[in-house]
């Protein structure tokens, strides 16, 4: 048998020799065969196990293979939530010599915990869990879309989905059709998301036909979501903003927004046009933790993650507004110490210092910035923001670090 192997690692190598190669996929012992559930597919599919652990092999034609295997590899480098490819086989000729060369197979490793959208439909999901479900695939195809990925056939059959705390994370799962552009054109995005839209309809209807959706659920409804919520969150990452040179709070309300959906910035962009500031956001996808990480790199402070989320947006609405072009990150993070959170934290009289801590205070303080901002109908600063918040709200709240350090049982024990 002559065999030709692309092996992105070399420790699956002697893994994949050992498969019996020479067998069309369907005839393979049940013994290699690992009992996961396997999504709809128009290929032969198989989860095998190996001792490097388990690999989903799927026969399908040889230039189809490589083209996949080069969308899938560059998706991993570029950090999407993707399947990652371990091989593709070709020169597959099987022991009798009268039966023609066997398909190629492209393996690619089996997500944990990963599971396709039968498998879920199938334990009858509440209307709102198929939301989640649906918003998850929005999601995936606009993080798609901002790396210039055109998918081409989305659907649920080509995704797979995680659990994340209440809701789902997804991954795409088939790149045949997908292929990456120097811009992505708008037209290109739009007749993706029809393409998701029409088969997350088709697809339900299958389930509610084969009584694993229950009849109820407004299946067209649940395929009009996947775009409406794509355009939701679009324009929400994408949108220019035009703020004003004194509120600049504003832009930190959007950066706000874009870290609650998952995103963060990785660049702001400003033009001036007279008196206004046109805002351009580029969003990048983060890590659990990253927030505190680089908070710390950038100010020494060592906060909870949501605040230094919060934190770094005023740190991100700051630099874009009152920096030049050419003030870096680190260096306005400097300034922003300087004139805005350590003259915020000093104007807290001592006996109030105790009811909070001092990070939060200063999220609170922003929070308060912006609703005396929407009552007023305009820009309030940040020293009247503090003024107002020292005054009216915090006396009221109680003294968490003598809460904290009063255990009524360390009391029992003295």
């Amino acid at each position: 048998m002559k065999e030709s192997m692309s092996i992105t690692s070399s420790t699956y190598a002697s893994a994949l020799l050992t498969l019996p190669w020479g067998t069309p996929l369907e005839q393979w012992p049940d013994n290699l065969i690992a009992a996961l559930p396997r999504g709809i597919s128009r290929h032969i599919v198989r989860f095998v196990g190996i001792n490097r652990g388990i690999v989903a092999v799927k026969e399908i034609g040889a230039r189809t293979a490589h083209h996949e295997y080069k969308m899938l590899r560059e998706l991993q480098r570029l950090g999407a939530p993707s399947v990652r490819p371990v091989a593709v086989i070709t020169g597959r000729h099987p022991a009798e010599e009268d039966y023609g060369e066997l398909t190629a197979a492209l393996v690619t490793e089996h997500l944990e915990f990963s599971l396709p959208y039968r498998e879920i439909f199938s334990r009858h999901l509440t209307v709102v869990e198929s939301e989640k479900l649906i918003r998850a695939l929005s999601v995936l195809l606009v993080r798609m879309h901002l790396l210039n990925f055109y998918w081409g056939d989305v659907s649920l059959s080509n995704t797979l989905f995680r659990r994340d705390a209440e809701t789902y994370s997804a991954y795409l799962v088939d790149a045949e059709t997908g292929e990456f552009q120097p811009n992505l054109s708008e037209s290109r995005r739009l007749y993706d998301v029809d393409i998701a839209r029409v088969n997350i309809i088709g697809e339900l209807m299958d389930l509610q036909a084969g009584e694993c959706l229950d009849k109820s659920i407004d299946v067209i409804a649940l395929g009009g979501l996947v775009e409406s919520s794509y355009l939701e969150l679009w324009t929400e990452l994408t949108a220019e903003e035009s703020v004003d040179a004194s509120e600049y709070w504003r832009l930190s309300e959007r950066i706000d927004r874009l870290n609650q959906l998952g995103f963060d910035v990785g660049e702001l962009k400003v033009t001036k046009d007279d008196s206004r500031q046109v805002v351009r956001i580029r969003p990048v996808v983060v890590d659990p933790g990253h927030y505190r990480a680089e908070l710390l790199s950038l100010t020494g402070l060592s906060v909870e993650e949501h605040q230094a989320q919060r934190l770094l947006g005023s740190i991100q609405a700051y630099q874009a507004v009152e920096c030049g072009p050419h003030v870096g990150l680190t260096q306005a993070a400097h300034l922003w110490m300087t004139n805005e959170y350590e003259p915020t934290i000093a104007a807290v009289p001592v006996e109030m210092l105790d009811k909070l801590e001092p990070a939060q205070i200063f999220h609170e303080i922003v929070d308060h910035r912006w609703f005396l901002a929407q009552e007023r109908g305009g820009a309030v600063t940040l020293p009247e923001a503090t003024a107002s918040y020292l005054e009216s709200v915090l006396p009221a709240r109680r003294d968490e670090a003598r809460l904290l350090s009063t255990n009524p049982s360390d009391e029992d024990l003295s």
